[in-house]
Formats: structure tokens, C-alpha cells, sequence
């Protein structure tokens, strides 16, 4: 294999993996973090964000995972693919992104190409990465190394919208360096790539699609809060109403995960940064960040109007990760509901059959997950994995005992008439 011919992908998470993978088929891989952990379960072809099969990674040529930063050394082209976090206060945490550019600035060789892919406010890769990178390396940009940036569109537990099945965002430090980042990109998209005319562009376009989607449920969320103080199905209205033609289909839920619920402080820091203060994006992102709340008060209210003893109550709860059918447990607002009733000395047990139990670090949880519940007085449905979906509307029933149903479908998702009929108190966004 040609020296030019190796790759390095840095971070291995939901996005790094599931790229470096993908470029198998065209180059010899070098895929590389710093969590020893990872790199181990990922040499016993062990997945643990279930995204990536047991049989499909034993498959894989031409990858080679490391923790080690010398094996890196041989690759021409490196793709950062770390998290990019926000701190206690809603600040961007460029944490690890700073440690990508200074571990890579020291490797870096001439003719290089250095791509980043996570998730960042406008001007971030030529006003941050790119000054780490000639910095620790002694090299100029654009002359003896080039950069670029191609949002990643991940997205956990999607088996359709996958990496070579989407259209890729893709820019450069200058236009030779542009032509070379869309180039090797189109190696691995089948659905083609777009060239944005800048790297400002590009990652503008990217943190605009999470705050796009974050304000559309913000605004189904607050007209949830609406419908339900009138007395009205949420779900009932957005059914009639999606008829019109151009009508935006989006539903009320909870807002987790690491893109949806972190990328809106990143725009907005920028934003403040040169002079602009925020309104509609800080406003959607305040709804949608309360929902956890919204909804531990009204199990306390439906406990309440059912003459339920608030610290008796037995509550089950179904699905415990960010969305249906992935492990992701990042930024779950179910979690924060599970904490404030665990703060009032509820009797809760959770099922999750996707929850990764090893690698869960809330232990107050994490002795709470069960595979069954039994005579509870209120179920919360939360994530409808896959997995529950089969659940008939007897064994639902069932979790109760003969109590009275109490259930809590947040995703509109089970058969409410027929709850309902079965003398169940039901509630939904």
C-alpha cells in the first residue's frame, strides 16, 4: 500500500466509526482514539453503540485501530471526528478539538490535508484549528498543507441515511484544496457532494439544519403545552393539519442527543461574539430544555388527580436513550425526568433493551434497570424503540396489575381510544 494511501480518522464515536469504515474500500485506514477501552472492544470487533455489527466489523480489510499517535505518522489526509460539547454555562467546549489539532500539528507533513467534521459555529476551523495546526507543526496553510471541512450527517439508529446514502457538504482552506476535499469524499458518496463556495459556508449550513429542527419542535412543544391546557389531542390537530400540502410535519418530544441540543449555543456564541443578540434560537432552545420538567410535573399532577401517594408511587418507565433505537444516551432528557423523581423518593424501574448498562455511568439509574415491570401505578412511554413497538395493548396493560392504568405516551405512539376505553388515564404532548 502507498504511503499516500493511508487515512486517519480521529474519534471513533458514532461519527468517526462508521466513516472510517467507508473509506475501507479506498484507502488503508488508520482509525485512531485516545479511549484505550474503545480501541480494544473495536479490535474484538465489539461496537458497543450497537451501530456497527459484530459479523460486519470481523469483516472489515484494510483498518487498523490504535490509540497510539505514532501510527498515525504515515497518513497523508486526517479527518477529525470528536465531540464538540458545550460547558455547564452553554459554552462551546473546544476541548477536544484543541487536543486533535495539537496531536496532529506535530505529525504533520507537507502536502498534508487535514479535514474536520464535527459540528462547529462559522469560523471556527480557520480561527481555531487551523492557527493549532501551524502552530505545533511549523507549517503554513494553503502552502505546504491544505484543510477542509465536511459537516457529518450522522444519524444513530437511522439504517437508511447512511454515510454513502446522503449528499455531503464539503469546502477547503482555497480552491485546490477545495477540489481535493469534494474529490475524495466522492470516492465514498453514492448520492453525490456539494462544494460550498467556503468553509464558513459549509459549517454555517451545517449548524442551521440542528437549530432549523430545534425550533420546529420548540414550537410543536409550546403548542402542545397550549392544546393540552384547552383539552385537545395534540396529535389530533397535527393529523388535521398536515393535510395542507405544505404543512412542516413536526411532532412534540423530548430534545436530547449531542447535535439538536448543543449546536443552537454554538451559532448563538458566535452570534454574541460579533454583535448580535439572539432571540427566536435562545427562545426555541428554552422550551425545548424544559421539557424534562414540564413532564415530571405532570406525573406529579396525574399521581395527584388519581389519589396516588407522590413518594408510594411505583413508576416504569420504557426507553432511557436520547431516540428510538440507539444507545445514545448523550444530553437524554428522560434521564433528567428519571433524576427529578428519584429527588422525591419515587420507586422507579426502567427497560431499554438498546442501553449499553457497562458504559452507563449514572449509577443512581443504572440499578434501576429491569427486563420486566409488574403492579406499577404510572408508565411512562419515553423512546418507542423497535423493541416495545411489539408490545400488544394487553401486555401494556399488564405492567399495572389491577390498578388503574396510568400512561404517559410522549410520542403519541400507542392506540390512546383504545387505552382510553380500557378506563386508562392518558396523556400525550
Amino acid at each position: 500500500m502507498k504511503k499516500n494511501n493511508y487515512l486517519g480518522v480521529i474519534g471513533l464515536g458514532y461519527v468517526g466509526l462508521p466513516l472510517a469504515i467507508e473509506f475501507t474500500n479506498k484507502k488503508q485506514v488508520i482509525a485512531f482514539d485516545v479511549d484505550k477501552n474503545r480501541i480494544n472492544q473495536l479490535i474484538k470487533n465489539i461496537d458497543k453503540t450497537g451501530e456497527i455489527s459484530k459479523n460486519k466489523l470481523s469483516k472489515i480489510n484494510n483498518i487498523s485501530f490504535t490509540y497510539k499517535i505514532k501510527d498515525l505518522e504515515k497518513c497523508s489526509i486526517y479527518i477529525i471526528t470528536v465531540p464538540t460539547p458545550i460547558n455547564k454555562n452553554n459554552k462551546p467546549d473546544l476541548k477536544f478539538i484543541k487536543d486533535a489539532g495539537i496531536m496532529i500539528g506535530k505529525i504533520l507533513k507537507k502536502d498534508d490535508l487535514v479535514i474536520l467534521e464535527s459540528t462547529v459555529y462559522p469560523g471556527l476551523t480557520e480561527e481555531f484549528l487551523i492557527p493549532l495546526l501551524e502552530k505545533n507543526s511549523g507549517l503554513k496553510v494553503n502552502v505546504s498543507f491544505g484543510v477542509g471541512y465536511s459537516p457529518e450527517r450522522i444519524n444513530p439508529g437511522d439504517t437508511k441515511n447512511t454515510i454513502s446514502n446522503i449528499t455531503k457538504v464539503t469546502s477547503g482552506s482555497n480552491k485546490k484544496t477545495a477540489k481535493k476535499v469534494n474529490d475524495l469524499y466522492r470516492l465514498i458518496i453514492k448520492k453525490g457532494t456539494h462544494l460550498a463556495p467556503s468553509i464558513k459556508v459549509a459549517e454555517a449550513s451545517k449548524i442551521i439544519e440542528n437549530v432549523q429542527r430545534d425550533l420546529n419542535i420548540s414550537l410543536m412543544n409550546e403548542l402542545s403545552f397550549i392544546f393540552n391546557k384547552l383539552k385537545i389531542n395534540t396529535n389530533d390537530v397535527l393529523s388535521a393539519s398536515k393535510t395542507k400540502w405544505n404543512f412542516l410535519d413536526f411532532k412534540p418530544g423530548l430534545v436530547g442527543g449531542h447535535c439538536i441540543g448543543v449546536d443552537p449555543y454554538y451559532l448563538t456564541h458566535k452570534s454574541k461574539l460579533v454583535g448580535y443578540n439572539p432571540k427566536i434560537i435562545l427562545s426555541g432552545r428554552k422550551v425545548n430544555s424544559n421539557m424534562s420538567l414540564h413532564i415530571y410535573k405532570e406525573v406529579k399532577n396525574a399521581l395527584r388527580i388519581n389519589n396516588i401517594k407522590f413518594k408510594n408511587a411505583k413508576i416504569g418507565v420504557l426507553g432511557i436513550t436520547f431516540k428510538e433505537n440507539c444507545a445514545d444516551t448523550r444530553n437524554s432528557q428522560v434521564i433528567e425526568i428519571i433524576e427529578y423523581l428519584l429527588n422525591n423518593d419515587i420507586n422507579i424501574n426502567v427497560i431499554d433493551p438498546y442501553l449499553d448498562i457497562k458504559s452507563f455511568k449514572n449509577n443512581n439509574i443504572k440499578s434501576k434497570i429491569v427486563v420486566n415491570f409488574n403492579n406499577i401505578d404510572l408508565l411512562i412511554f419515553a423512546v418507542p424503540h423497535k423493541h416495545f413497538l411489539k408490545f400488544s395493548n394487553k401486555k401494556i396493560l399488564g405492567f399495572f396489575g389491577k390498578k388503574k392504568p396510568i400512561i404517559f405516551d410522549i410520542k403519541s405512539i400507542l392506540n390512546k381510544d383504545y387505552f382510553i376505553k380500557n378506563k386508562t388515564y392518558y396523556w400525550s404532548l
